[in-house]
């Protein structure tokens, strides 16, 4: 069955997983859920969390570290040039060039990060590499792509044919930046996950927005907006537009109010929230947090109807449809 923003897998019997029914969602494809499960979890934003949370899944059923999974789970889109947000095959910039970021963060609070990385498949990786072999936590442009060709990596042409032709028509036909929301496939893949040895990780990969302004960064490399983790607490990541995001620092805000005793699902609409009252013209933008807690209770919320995410579980897989601040007419 193909799958859209209009609906869901489900595998296994809900019961068995141990997810609870909240309410009916904004269509009735949708079931809304928040979850609470025991044993190994990876959630990951937006419909290529799918196969990506398969590929952390490979990691987690064996008893593998959540730091490994997260790192194979988001690769698998940075692979992937249908999945034109994130690594190979991405929208280029408004000058037609692919520039990536990406960050990762494990249950002890170490952290690695790149940013306006060109000519890297992989950035994640890069970015894991920053954390375990410098003391350094982001390196950024030239100096991150000579980090990573002295560690292996191989310099690619990352704008495929169909992205080059879509950037020409872009620029013979509009030539300015203007955001649309929801878009399929479109934005950031953010995960955090779960080991059976109660081991919390992350990782936010991107190209950031299609047709940015050169030189532009996001809110993906940036811990504690992009994506923050605490081993004793809770992990969460963001998507959608990073600079509403970084002004709020939403992903730190997020484990903050679950370390006050939140729930994912709670915490995630409060930082929503934070953003409403606080950024003009919020409106027209959406921004979705999606967060897991050390017990395995998960949830998300966004600003306007249309964000979801993917969760994968023993006995579950599925997308689930976040509630939004904005409801649909």
């Amino acid at each position: 069955m193909p799958l859209s923003r209009r609906n869901f897998i489900i595998k296994g019997a809900l019961a068995a997983s141990g997810l609870t029914l909240a309410r009916q969602g904004f269509s009735n494809s949708f079931i809304q859920i928040e979850g609470s499960v025991s044993g190994p979890i990876v959630i990951s934003t937006w419909q290529h969390g799918l196969p990506a949370n398969e590929a952390a899944w490979q990691v987690l059923s064996n008893g593998g570290y959540a730091l490994d999974a997260v790192e194979k789970g988001v690769r698998v889109p940075e692979g992937d040039p249908k999945v034109t947000t994130v690594g190979y095959g991405s929208t280029p910039d408004a000058s037609g060039k692919v520039t990536l970021d990406a960050c990762i963060m494990d249950e002890k609070g170490r952290a690695g990060s790149v940013s306006y990385l060109q000519h890297i498949k992989h950035p994640v990786s890069v970015a894991r590499l920053v954390m375990e072999k410098t003391p350094h936590v982001m390196l950024s442009g030239k100096g991150a792509l000579k980090f990573a060709l002295a560690n292996g990596f191989k310099k690619e042409n990352l704008l495929t044919p169909e992205r080059k032709a879509a950037w020409k028509k872009w620029k013979k036909e509009q030539r300015e930046y203007k955001p649309v929301i929801n878009i399929e496939n479109h934005d950031t893949i953010g995960m955090v996950a779960l080991d059976s040895q109660g081991r919390l990780s992350g990782a936010c990969t991107t190209s950031g927005i299609g047709y940015k302004m050169p030189g532009r960064v996001g809110d993906s490399p940036i811990i504690g907006a992009g994506l923050f983790v605490d081993g004793e607490t809770g992990a969460a990541t963001a998507t959608g537009s990073g600079e509403l995001v970084m002004k709020t620092l939403g992903t730190f805000l997020v484990v903050e109010l679950m370390r006050n005793g939140m729930s994912p699902r709670d915490a995630c609409k409060e930082a929503v929230i934070r953003i409403t009252k606080k950024i003009p013209g919020y409106e027209k933008h959406q921004i979705g947090y999606i967060a897991l807690n050390k017990k395995g209770e998960y949830g998300g919320f966004c600003i306007q109807p249309g964000f979801n995410y993917a969760v994968k579980t023993k006995n579950f897989t599925g997308m689930v449809d976040a509630e939004a601040f904005l409801k649909r007419l």
